[in-house]
């Protein structure tokens, strides 16, 4: 019996194996592709603190995150060989360096987009969209009717509601400019508050957005220009030495944080002036590519409560304050006393942009309702905030659009398709985790595949092992 008991043992060895392989199938499949735009957070939850007040004239929202360090600078022009070298957004993921700013944002809705309330922002990413590895090409942007060169409305495919499209999974089947109106009137579309630690906080404003056909600005102008002159190859404006002590920062300041949030790090009309070329330029001399001004119009309605948001010990704290009917019905979602709203977040930290963000389920706030987490409402201007935070669960969300939600491909379909909110069958850890493996799908199927075919062979091969030894043992020869 000695053959039987070592055919044994070599087949609680096979499944063993076959199990390891299973419960570690898609390691060593998981790793940063650049080439891809794929970048993977080592970090893929993050809380975030929000509270809400209102009185009978304004809608006051309140944030508190964890970022290591204020991230208040958007791209910047490195003096570097006798040449102005732009730096901004040069990689997916985190960058190399400083200068791509902290942000947290906000999407609002009143009802009128109903998969919202079940599934967030996801609804809002459709095909084609930027940073994803096979994003829609320039070409094709420019080529569009709609959105390309002639209209000029966007230079890569961002988020968009799946009722303008003819097809949701396809960005080019934009529905007649006719049907988009009639979907605007009804209100179907998102409203978007944007917060940005350079090109919004430092004159005390949050953008202000909207998600209909494309994500875009409201009516106005936003709170920034591009600081270079393309006829000269140079910047436009310097930092005024008369009135900031310099007429740039340095690189190496900027990067250790010596130079602060309470120093001259932006160019405005308060602390600049014409660029000089003939100024002893030194290298690792930066000015700022952005130049900040006031925003105007439907896209200054929301204002940085107290003048700036402040990084302090580690937290961003930042309070936004908006008229509760901006009489802008078009652009922005009125708050009305008795009502409930669905809302989701995202934030961007640690010099990442683009979809290298974390973002929340969607979550609900009342306004003398039962919600989530309900807004208090005070009388006076200031809000007291004596009340608890609501914490809301960040997650990384990789690539996963609502096409693939949508589709046979996705085992959840039908959930989607009766409704049932995503709260109810997935946590932020999980969805964490399916959006990493969705970046890797092709790669993660063949592992699964090549493990069930090893599977078959071990089986079959110790069956049929088995088989014989079990012949040998019944013709008695041991």
């Amino acid at each position: 019996m000695n053959k039987a008991n070592l055919s044994l043992g070599l087949l609680g060895a096979l499944v063993a194996t076959l199990a390891i392989t299973w419960v570690f199938n898609g390691q060593g499949v998981i790793h940063n592709d650049p080439k891809r735009n794929i970048y993977i957070p080592e970090v893929r939850q993050m809380p975030l603190q929000v509270r809400a007040a209102y009185n009978n004239e304004q809608m006051f929202f309140q944030y508190r995150w964890a970022s290591p360090r204020p991230g208040i600078h958007m791209d910047a022009y490195r003096f570097e060989g006798g040449k102005w070298v732009a730096y901004g957004e040069d990689q997916p993921g985190a960058q190399n360096h400083v200068f791509l700013e902290d942000r947290v944002a906000m999407m609002v809705d009143d009802g009128s987009v109903p998969e919202f309330a079940h599934y967030g922002g996801y609804v809002a990413i459709g095909s084609g969209m930027d940073s994803f590895t096979n994003p829609a090409t320039e070409k094709d942007i420019n080529a569009h009717p709609y959105l390309g060169k002639d209209n000029k409305k966007q230079k890569a495919v961002t988020k968009y509601l799946p009722l303008t499209r003819e097809r949701p999974d396809d960005w080019t089947s934009i529905v007649p400019q006719e049907r988009l109106d009639t979907l605007k009137k009804a209100g179907y579309f998102l409203d978007l508050w944007h917060w940005r630690g350079h090109r919004s906080n430092v004159l005390g404003f949050s953008d202000d957005q909207n998600i209909g056909p494309i994500r875009d600005g409201d009516p106005g102008k936003n709170g920034w220009t591009t600081n270079w002159d393309k006829d000269k190859q140079q910047p436009k404006y310097m930092f005024d030495p008369k009135r900031t002590g310099r007429i740039a920062n340095s690189w190496q300041d900027l990067s250790s944080g010596k130079i602060g949030q309470d120093d001259p790090y932006y160019l405005s009309d308060d602390t600049k002036t014409d660029f000089d070329p003939g100024q002893p330029w030194k290298e690792g001399d930066v000015l700022p590519l952005r130049v900040l001004r006031t925003f105007e119009g439907s896209m200054a309605d929301i204002r940085t409560a107290g003048g700036r948001a402040r990084w302090k010990d580690g937290y961003w704290e930042v309070t936004l304050s908006r008229k509760m009917d901006t009489g802008d019905a078009l652009n922005d979602k009125a708050f009305v006393d008795g009502k409930v709203y669905n809302l989701a977040f995202s934030v961007h930290r640690n010099a990442t942009g683009r979809r290298w963000h974390y973002i929340s389920l969607p979550v609900s706030v009342g306004l003398g309702r039962e919600a989530s987490f309900s807004a208090h409402r005070f009388s006076g201007d200031t809000p007291p905030w004596t009340q608890a935070w609501y914490e809301a669960k960040l997650f990384y969300p990789g690539q996963v659009n609502w096409p693939l939600l949508t589709s046979k491909r996705h085992p959840g379909q039908a959930m989607i398709k009766d409704g049932i909110p995503v709260k109810h069958y997935h946590n932020e850890r999980q969805l964490s985790q399916y959006g990493v493996e969705m970046e890797f799908f092709e790669e993660i199927k063949q592992q699964w595949r090549l493990t069930v075919l090893a599977g078959i062979f071990m089986f079959v091969g110790v069956g049929f092992g088995l088989l014989r030894l079990q012949r040998k043992i019944f013709s008695g020869d041991k």
